[in-house]
């Protein structure tokens, strides 16, 4: 019987993970307090992409005693015109929207459409932590009219939330209600509103205690890539100095110089490992370049001593020393490996602010 196949693990990639103890942001939802989520939906409706790769103009939060009842308003535009806004009512009940919790906030929004307190909006949506409960999801499902009719009748009749509020259907009210779709009354999906608050990263993650994971670094080439060339040739001119005769790529494998110089190619993949894991976090951030400039502020005056002779002396003090900072000021600081500060040198020579031969 032959032996089974040996597996390649699989590398893993950079992703963003739960702090340890931390719950998914889907549960954490659930803990916010009224307030808190009024502020959660406001984040979420100013990050949200509309049709045409736009966004909403202005987004306000109105939520509170006078806010007649619309507890965010957004924007299509910066004036408030019929149809060119829509209406966010955030309601953080312990269990799924009802419709004895939905009409009384229906019965408020037709009365103030009737006494121009504002005026007719796109959309009305229902945001809510534990969504809308079945029985009115089934309701609002089964089309406009009969979603009206239900609502209307529940008014009339004076029940299903609506007990003593026949006598506020007036004739204006009822002409605001004819004049509303009310297939324009949705439901906010919570996984949207999560989606559109993660377009703003740092605000989303900092929320929800989401921390970057670092995957596994691209491994070494064996021979040096183009990329490579200049901090290279920095430790091609340190041999040759302490050689005092040429040195060349070629004569390393037959030299003492060998495991010197794959140590520090080894160090500049660990630093490349992590400048393509801010890249990937921090897509529009310099991150990786603040850390090499705290590096280089770092490592400097053990460079520039004087009693330092040699090439030779000069990288391996400023390795030395790299690996000693203190860099808790960089966001990359939590996801550092043990080559990581010692490659910054090497990435420091290659972008030609470091020389180690004078």
């Amino acid at each position: 019987m032959s032996p089974k196949p040996a597996t390649t693990r699989k590398p893993r990639k950079t992703q963003h993970v739960a702090k340890g103890g931390v719950i998914q942001p889907s549960s954490q939802i659930l803990l916010l307090n009224p307030d808190q989520w009024e502020e959660f939906i406001l984040a979420a409706a100013r990050q949200r992409d509309l049709p045409g790769d736009s966004h909403y103009a202005v987004v306000k939060r109105l939520g509170g005693a006078g806010d007649g009842g619309r507890d965010i308003e957004a924007r299509y535009g910066q004036a408030l015109v019929r149809d060119g806004w829509d209406l966010y009512q955030a309601k953080h009940y312990a269990q799924g929207l009802t419709h004895s919790d939905a009409f009384p906030e229906m019965a408020k929004f037709f009365k103030q459409l009737s006494l121009k307190t504002y005026p007719r909006p796109t959309y009305y949506y229902f945001c809510c932590p534990r969504a809308v409960g079945n029985d009115l999801h089934n309701t609002m499902a089964s089309g406009a009219a009969a979603f009206k009719a239900k609502f209307l009748d529940a008014w009339k009749n004076e029940h299903t939330g609506m007990k003593g509020r026949a006598g506020e259907l007036t004739q204006d009210v009822q002409a605001a209600i004819d004049d509303f779709d009310f297939d324009r009354f949705i439901e906010c999906p919570v996984h949207d509103l999560l989606a559109w608050h993660a377009l703003d990263k740092a605000a989303h993650h900092d929320l929800f205690g989401i921390v970057p994971e670092r995957g596994d670094d691209d491994p070494m080439p064996a021979q040096p890539a183009g990329h490579e060339s200049v901090y290279v040739n920095e430790l091609l001119r340190v041999y040759t100095e302490d050689k005092t005769s040429p040195v060349s790529l070629a004569d390393l494998s037959v030299s003492k110089y060998e495991e010197h110089f794959d140590s520090h190619r080894q160090t500049f993949y660990c630093a490349e490992g992590l400048q393509r894991f801010s890249r990937d976090i921090y897509p529009n951030e310099p991150e990786f370049e603040r850390l090499l400039d705290m590096v280089h502020a770092g490592i400097r005056p053990t460079v520039a001593q004087l009693r330092l002779k040699t090439g030779m002396d000069r990288v391996d003090a400023a390795v030395e020393r790299a690996s000693t900072l203190q860099v808790q000021e960089s966001r990359l600081s939590p996801q550092l490996r043990g080559g990581d500060l010692p490659g910054t040198c090497h990435h420091l020579a290659n972008g030609g602010r470091l020389k180690w031969v004078k």
